[in-house]
């Protein structure tokens, strides 16, 4: 496993490789590596001759200077997980390798889709992701790049960006991995306390209970619902929950045969934000 940290070595040693006919399959992170990054991995390796994971704290995608100050970096142990998968190269860089000084976000035009939940909460955080997954695609010129579902609107959000700035790279969603008792995974799980811990599952449980009432109830019954059953739980405090429509991610009133949905939650743990999504079926 190669590990480089300065861009244009990495991206002369991928161009070298794809010269050579490989097809390059890559993992962005922030570090903190789980399981479910793992999954990808798994995954870019079925369908790539080379797989590449970046680790990369963006500065630009936090609105929150402690959220950044505070986001867990973990780069050995990453490694060191990372030396037992099918991960062939790392991309690690400073954060001055890949901004100049006092750089910010590059504005794009996703055409609504940053306005919706995460927009409405996390100011400039699409423009954020977008600047730096622009960067790195043009660096590790994969072929294909996957993402985990659990970030759904993210996942919409990269397809427009690819297509605006015609990147030639395929965007892969990957189902959301989850522990034993239904938390979807994340690296800021490892802040929770032991009793936010405990409690966290209880957002699983509510998605999967909102979803069987898809049914028979409209969609704003459904979000009640759900005020109502957080409005109720001691350790968990809901930032949001949408059901959204899933290609444009706008909040529906009801339900058809037509389009796909999704629900969408954000929770905060104490100090800690999490989110999820389920798909529904009506």
């Amino acid at each position: 496993m190669k590990v480089f940290a300065v861009k244009e070595l990495a991206n002369l040693h991928i161009q070298n490789l794809k010269k050579s006919g490989n097809r390059i399959g890559l993992i962005p992170t922030m570090g903190a590596l789980h399981q479910g990054h793992i999954s990808l991995i798994e995954r870019a390796k079925e369908e790539n001759d080379v797989v590449v994971v970046s680790i990369f704290v963006n500065p630009t995608q936090f609105n929150n200077p402690e959220d950044l100050q505070k986001y867990p970096r973990t780069l050995e142990a990453d490694l060191e997980k990372l030396s037992a998968t099918d991960c062939d190269l790392v991309f690690a860089p400073q954060a001055e390798e890949m901004y100049q000084a006092d750089e910010t976000a590059e504005l794009f035009d996703f055409a609504g889709l940053d306005k919706e939940m995460e927009g409405k909460f996390r100011d400039n955080h699409f423009n954020g992701v977008g600047t730096i997954l622009k960067k790195l695609f043009s660096v590790l010129i994969p072929n294909n790049a996957y993402f985990g579902e659990k970030d759904f609107q993210q996942l919409q959000i990269v397809k427009k960006l690819v297509n605006i700035t015609q990147q030639p790279v395929n965007i892969v969603g990957c189902p959301i991995h989850r522990e034993a008792d239904g938390l979807a995974m994340s690296s800021r799980n490892m802040r929770l306390t032991t009793e936010h811990r405990a409690s966290a599952p209880f957002i699983y449980q509510t998605l999967l209970a909102a979803q069987k009432k898809v049914t028979n109830h409209t969609p704003k019954e459904i979000e009640q619902w759900v005020v109502e059953k957080f409005n109720k739980h001691n350790n968990l405090v809901l930032e949001y929950f949408s059901i959204a429509d899933e290609a444009t991610l706008k909040p529906i009133d009801n339900f058809n045969n037509s389009s796909k949905y999704r629900a969408f939650i954000a929770v905060f743990a104490g100090e800690i934000r999490l989110i999820d999504n389920l798909e529904l079926s009506n």
